[in-house]
């Protein structure tokens, strides 16, 4: 099943992610992944993280050039390389932006998979920026806090400035939908 993904200036993308808990490892969970999977697909994306899909709770899904599914939770970036490297990086939580951004070139994370099996990983190249960019989503940080604050600013701006048009436009909505209703109901009432 395909997820809502949350856009920039929602405030779940803002909000540091709380640690799951390992009780909450079930196969319920293990569903979300795979619905996780779906989505980040469907939007062409490499990783996902669960603040993008509205819960505050500290996992991400990512799939690198390698096509190996892996789960992260309660992540930990445990080293980082002093090599730096810059990649044009995007968000399914800001369609249609892109960035340069600098990042280190290889990390070691510690986290759980989906079984709640704890791992450790030496991650370098793509899959290292992708783990970097979705463990941000934890803390509520997006790529482009990372980049240029002018370009971060502008960018920020003009996503409000959709999430307010879409909030007029679903008002609209309830707006013509209660008068249709109250229409119907006041026809049906002049019948009895």
């Amino acid at each position: 099943m395909q997820l809502k993904i949350y856009k920039l200036g929602e405030e779940v993308l803002r909000k540091k992610a709380v640690a799951v808990e390992p009780s909450e490892i079930t196969d319920e969970m293990r569903t979300l992944f795979e619905d996780m999977f779906e989505t980040m697909r469907a939007a062409d994306g490499v990783g996902l993280a669960a603040p993008q899909i509205g819960i505050s709770k500290r996992f991400f899904v990512v799939m690198s050039d390698d096509d190996v599914k892996r789960v992260f939770i309660n992540p930990q970036i445990i080293a980082t390389s002093a090599n730096m490297t810059d990649y044009e990086e995007g968000c399914l939580s800001l369609p249609g932006v892109s960035e340069n951004i600098r990042r280190p070139e290889k990390v070691t994370v510690q986290a759980l998979n989906e079984h709640g099996k704890p791992f450790t990983l030496e991650a370098d190249g793509l899959l290292a920026r992708i783990i970097q960019h979705e463990n941000d989503h934890l803390d509520g940080i997006v790529y482009i806090d990372r980049g240029d604050p002018e370009f971060a600013a502008k960018t920020t701006a003009q996503f409000k400035k959709r999430l307010e048009r879409a909030a007029k436009k679903e008002a609209e909505k309830a707006r013509k939908a209660a008068s249709i209703a109250a229409k119907l109901a006041a026809k049906q009432a002049r019948k009895q």
